[in-house]
């Protein structure tokens, strides 16, 4: 099963309480070969992350097609080095640090 990861930041701690990235797509594919996991992973659908500063990250999971992910690869600007909270949710079903 193919999943999608999107990374948003709904809380902003910056000086002018933007992102600069807001207005960019944050996604990453996966394809998850147990079903089982994959579903746990999709049962819970958003996960959020508070830095402890002001700022939190939220990633939200989608089951997607192989045309779907493609299209998500392609106009995607990567994860912004926030991979490691996918490696968490796999790992643990949860955004840990």
């Amino acid at each position: 099963m193919i999943l999608s990861f999107t990374l948003s930041m709904p809380n902003i701690g910056s000086w002018n309480g933007k992102w600069t990235g807001a207005k960019n797509l944050y996604a990453i594919t996966e394809n998850i070969r147990s079903k089982k996991q994959a579903q746990k992973i999709l049962d819970k659908e958003y996960y959020h992350y508070d830095f402890g500063d002001g700022w939190s990250a939220g990633v939200t999971v989608n089951s997607v097609t192989a045309k779907k992910a493609a299209k998500l690869r392609k106009a995607s600007n990567g994860f912004c080095g926030y991979e490691w909270m996918i490696k968490s949710i796999k790992l643990y079903g949860d955004i840990r640090s």
